[in-house]
């Protein structure tokens, strides 16, 4: 069992971070979780074994952090919930690790990234000018930056469930600097210009970061 992390937020709003290592086998995932049969063919058809074994381990996740068994679903637009319950949640995985965050009131946001993957795109097409000049000129700093930057407006994103986001033009992060974990600013601007302020928190673990905002 790779449960990596079960943590309760210091915050008014009963949170709680579940993050799960995936180090075993599809079979074993599959043993570990209690899926319900409906959501298991759904997953039976995923042709990524990389992918199967991710959903898989969101369940195994799902299991360690709720005593009753959950029936998770997605809305149409993609944001997940839980049938059998009012609880609020986000849900991340990468090759390597899935998390979730669970709120009683407030919706919430997360994202995990690599710090091994190619940033170049988000660089191009996520970020605005003002925070590509607030970029550092070191290799290794300006790819957690960029790795913090997509996950703070994926986190954000989750979180607002709206179609047709620019994260160059609508997600603005404040300038920060990297320090293994902290806070973070951002702003959300709707079409219309009205505009929501959120505070983030960040960690970097093994290589990878992870965000999460509530709200």
């Amino acid at each position: 069992m790779a449960l990596y992390l079960i943590k309760d937020l210091d915050d008014d709003y009963h949170s709680r971070i579940g993050v799960w290592q995936i180090t075993e086998s599809e079979e074993e995932l599959r043993e570990l979780s209690s899926i319900p049969s409906d959501e298991l063919e759904e997953i039976s058809y995923i042709k990524s074994d990389s992918l199967r074994k991710q959903k898989l381990a969101v369940r195994a996740l799902l299991d360690a952090m709720f005593e009753e068994k959950v029936y998770l679903n997605h809305h149409d637009n993609g944001k997940p919930y839980i049938e059998n319950s009012a609880i609020n949640i986000s849900i991340t995985h990468t090759a390597k690790y899935v998390a979730v965050i669970l709120n009683d009131t407030d919706e919430v946001g997360i994202d995990c990234e690599s710090l091994d993957r190619d940033f170049s795109a988000v660089e191009k097409k996520a970020l605005s000018e003002e925070e590509k000049d607030d970029l550092d000129d070191d290799a290794d700093e300006r790819r957690e930056q960029l790795a913090i930057y997509w996950c703070a407006k994926e986190a954000v994103y989750k979180l607002v469930s709206v179609y047709n986001v620019d994260f160059a033009e609508q997600i603005e992060v404040e300038d920060f600097r990297p320090h293994g974990e902290g806070e973070l600013e951002a702003t959300f601007i709707h079409k219309d210009g009205y505009e929501e302020e959120y505070e983030l928190n960040y960690i970097t673990f093994d290589r990878h970061v992870l965000v999460w905002v509530i709200a």
